[in-house]
């Protein structure tokens, strides 16, 4: 949502009224029971409880002093890498109407294209010029925005709301809830802005948006949450708010309010099938920003909890072959050797239903909650191992800062359902000879049997399986031959239930289930 294009305009003048601050609205809002929080700026209730909200201009006026508008010269070899990442046009999404109706990989694209893109002018050395928003949280010059406005700057400039501009610095970045801290060297303390509480917010309650959109400084625009907790596959953490307050590039950074005056969000990612704001915007959440912000602040970097595992979601198919009662808990696909993890004996297959407490519905619950444990103290993790729960105690390890945080990440892959009577039809299968490996570019620890073809009217062809992959296990039990492979996927059809399968490709494992029916059952519903 950065915007890195050279917008030319006047002198800022605080009192013109097509970029001014305050807007001002009248509506009538006691039918949806809504209650002044500030009482200054509210008229009183009216014999019929009622509540009449005049405008927002006192709660901007007060709020924006503390919002700026931040600048980053991009490097030169950053510019000319990502040229060209990020296609134009995203056919899919020209008919798509909501996120939920996309389909995964175009969803991907576009929030990425608003989330990283930046759009550059013409300047020496092929430099871009990265545009967007922030907020003073401490009076001696701290001041937060968005990881990606500054991720790769050679200089960052900050202009406050009177036009003075100051240079920053980067005080603490972290890429993984895309957060960043500034710091500014100001002659007097500055006007600052207050955490409010994320967790209380509501769907449906007002809030206000400030920032730089295109380059149109101390822009206000108001709306509402409309969602909590959505994940647009940003990051291992995403936990985001969506508001429907007008946002657009180069708001990223930028603080939302709600009715106190309190910042509740940072405005981060848009979703648009058009370049422009459709009432779809993700603010990260302060709750899950303050504590990043302050250890940004303390030591420059983040620290985090860490297991070492990989994982994937529960899906209900997934659930009933394992023999768990409802899909819950994150499903273990890789473990870090060396790791937490491993050394307290959580292994490949296992489901980690809660830790420390806390207990794990979805799969996306693990990394939020492993991430706040404190490093270096044991928790109590309860997992479904083998049709039934045992408990183990790792010790909570600090993620590293490299390559292999790769161990945190999750795995997508969905599975898919069959009827099908006979369910090795169109399956072809072969050893992992030396030869096939080096062919196959399997790695070494990897064993199993390699797939070498498979038809589109095969059944395991809805499991996602594909020529390349690598079957690891059936049902939890390791196999190493063709016939292995055939013999447990046509036990597991004469049982009639879910066959379960550990696949790796390229290096990556996750598990895939398959719904069966006995050929009996097949007879009887043809």
């Amino acid at each position: 949502m950065s915007d890195a294009r050279m917008i030319r305009r006047s002198p800022r003048r605080r009192g013109d009224a097509a970029l001014g601050a305050a807007v001002s609205l009248g509506l009538a809002l006691g039918a949806f029971g809504c209650t002044p929080l500030d009482p200054g700026s509210w008229a009183a209730p009216s014999s019929m409880g009622r509540v009449k909200m005049t405008s927002f201009a006192p709660l901007v006026r007060e709020v924006l002093p503390a919002v700026v508008n931040v600048s980053a010269i991009e490097r030169p070899s950053k510019t000319a890498a990502d040229e060209d990442a990020t296609p134009a046009g995203i056919d899919p999404v020209r008919t798509r109407d909501t996120i939920s109706e996309l389909p995964p990989s175009a969803l991907d694209k576009l929030l990425r294209r608003f989330f990283n893109e930046q759009h550059r002018d013409e300047v020496p050395q092929a430099r871009g010029l990265a545009l967007g928003s922030g907020f003073i949280i401490d009076p001696s010059g701290y001041i937060v925005t968005d990881n990606h406005v500054v991720e790769n700057a050679d200089r960052v400039t900050v202009t406050f709301s009177d036009g003075t501009e100051r240079p920053a610095r980067i005080a603490g970045r972290d890429a993984l809830t895309d957060l960043a801290l500034l710091k500014v060297d100001a002659p007097h303390p500055l006007p600052y802005l207050r955490w409010g509480d994320s967790d209380a917010a509501r769907v449906g309650d007002w809030v206000l948006a400030i920032g730089n959109p295109f380059g149109l400084d101390d822009t206000v625009s108001s709306g509402i949450i409309s969602a909590r907790g959505r994940d647009i596959h940003a990051g291992p953490y995403d936990d985001f708010l969506q508001i429907d307050a007008s946002i657009n590039r180069g708001n990223s950074g930028g603080p939302t309010f709600d009715l106190e005056g309190k910042v509740i969000g940072i405005n981060s990612a848009i979703y648009s099938p058009n370049g422009g704001s459709v009432g779809i915007g993700f603010a990260i959440p302060a709750n899950l920003a303050r504590p990043v912000i302050d250890q940004l602040k303390e030591r420059g970097r983040v620290e985090r909890g860490w297991l070492g595992v990989q994982i994937q979601e529960v899906t209900p198919e997934i659930a009933q072959g394992f023999g768990l009662t409802k899909p819950v808990g994150a499903l273990v696909t890789g473990i870090s050797t060396g790791g937490p993890a491993a050394r307290a004996g959580i292994a490949q297959g296992d489901v980690i239903l809660s830790i420390a407490g806390h207990d794990i519905s979805t799969m996306r619950d693990l990394p939020l909650v492993v991430a706040e444990m404190p490093i270096g103290r044991p928790a109590d993790v309860i997992l479904w191992r083998r049709n039934r729960e045992i408990t183990l105690r790792p010790m909570t390890g600090e993620m590293p800062r490299g390559p292999e945080t790769a161990d945190l990440g999750t795995d997508e892959n969905q599975s898919g359902s069959t009827e099908s009577a006979d369910v090795g039809a169109g399956l072809k299968l072969a050893a992992l000879t030396p030869q096939r490996r080096r062919r196959l570019q399997i790695p070494v620890g990897i064993s199993g049997v390699a797939v070498t073809a498979i038809s589109d009217e095969s059944p395991l062809a809805a499991a996602d399986l594909l020529p390349g992959d690598v079957i690891e296990s059936v049902d939890q039990q390791s196999v190493a031959s063709p016939k292995d492979v055939l013999a447990k996927l046509a036990a597991a059809q004469a049982g009639g239930g879910t066959v379960v399968m550990l696949i790796d490709r390229q290096g990556a494992s996750h598990y895939v289930a398959l719904p069966l029916r006995s050929a009996s059952a097949a007879r009887r519903n043809g």
